[in-house]
């Protein structure tokens, strides 16, 4: 039975909707979300909208819940309900439809927390999985954004020192040089290397540089290549080593994990919020389990309660593969230099009823 379908008659009372604005700040990096909570036969069901730009989520918080959430449904008619309703009433967002999906993402699982609660499960039980210990790995820039200081293998001694078994995904990035990526190399802990190559015109974009892909490639045989700008200059490099190319970015659906080159991937990134409704992240878990595709989670650097959410589903969809969901402490570079911690394999804290992971 497709996953979907034993959610998706879920009972769902909705009464009242209301907003909590969640604030971190990094440097000049300010991450503002938004936790959504619903709440209905005395019950309350909670999500985060994790859309990247502050004036969304300042719009959302000032002008209060849209239009049309109120009633009782089933979850599956409330997402058909969400397609009928602006989830920006305050203004079209920054992003488009990138955002929108991270929008209806949150409220979805704000409503499917929300309902599994009214029907006293969670779930795990509802979709009949075992949660297992998380296995995650923590992602790393080492180059400062801010303040365009180069890269340095300073963040990653500096966790291991306290952390000895961490794991890392990184983001290579152009000043990357022989020493740093032979120190690297050194440390045995590096799962994944995001190139990445879908993004253009932000922050974080790297200026594709064959070579830098050719040593890469060499330096780290064993590691993940997320997201490689496939060119004519950089094809032939990947051609060889295509079974360790991974995606994220572009991975919205079905039908984007088809259209990715050398079709069907080994493995890819299935990052929730960037699904948008629950029936399309649920498919894509049954399509690359029935297929044989490997995935990951991805994280969007939640500050409540959709971190847990999204180490929730790796717990019982792919917990044992490098998911990029660590604890949130983690990016907090003051938290993860210090002890205290939790280590990775994480121990499932699945809360009795609803969409939760324990705090």
């Amino acid at each position: 039975m497709a996953s979907y379908d034993l959610i998706a008659d879920l009972p769902l009372r909705i009464e009242s909707c209301a907003f909590e604005g969640l604030e971190f700040t990094l440097g000049q990096f300010e991450r503002l979300t938004t936790v959504i909570k619903l709440r209905g036969g005395g019950q309350e069901g909670i999500g985060e909208d994790v859309v990247y730009d502050p004036v969304d989520h300042i719009g959302q918080q000032s002008h209060g819940p849209p239009e049309g959430l109120s009633g009782s449904f089933t979850f599956a008619e409330f997402s058909a309900r969400l397609e009928e309703i602006d989830l920006f009433p305050a203004g079209a967002p920054v992003r488009g439809e990138v955002s929108i999906d991270y929008r209806r993402w949150a409220f979805e699982s704000a409503a499917l927390d929300l309902a599994l609660r009214q029907a006293g499960t969670n779930l795990a039980t509802a979709l009949g999985r075992e949660p297992r210990p998380l296995n995650f790995v923590s992602s790393l820039r080492l180059a400062g954004l801010e303040t365009g200081d180069r890269s340095t293998i300073a963040p990653v001694a500096e966790r291991l020192a306290v952390y000895p078994t961490l794991r890392f995904k990184l983001d290579p990035v152009n000043d990357w040089d022989d020493e740093l990526i032979a120190a690297l190399v050194a440390t045995g802990a590096v799962d994944s290397l995001d190139l990445k190559g879908f993004y253009k015109d932000t922050p974080v974009d790297v200026t594709t540089d064959p070579e830098l892909y050719a040593e890469l490639i060499e330096a780290f045989p064993d590691a993940w290549l997320e997201d490689p700008d496939v060119t004519d200059a950089t094809r032939p490099l990947l051609d060889p080593v295509h079974e360790r190319v991974t995606w994220d970015a572009p991975i919205h659906s079905i039908a984007d994990i088809e259209a990715m080159p050398w079709s069907p991937p080994r493995t890819v990134n299935i990052k929730p919020s960037r699904f948008g409704p629950i029936s399309r992240l649920f498919a894509a878990y049954d399509y690359c389990e029935s297929r044989g595709i490997g995935a990951y989670g991805g994280g969007q650097t939640e500050l409540g309660p959709g971190r847990g959410q999204i180490q929730y589903l790796a717990s019982i969809f792919h917990p044992d593969t490098p998911n990029d969901t660590a604890p949130r402490g983690y990016n907090d570079p003051a938290q993860a230099t210090r002890p205290g911690l939790p280590s990775s394999p994480l121990e499932p804290r699945i809360d009795a009823l609803g969409f939760r992971w324990a705090e």
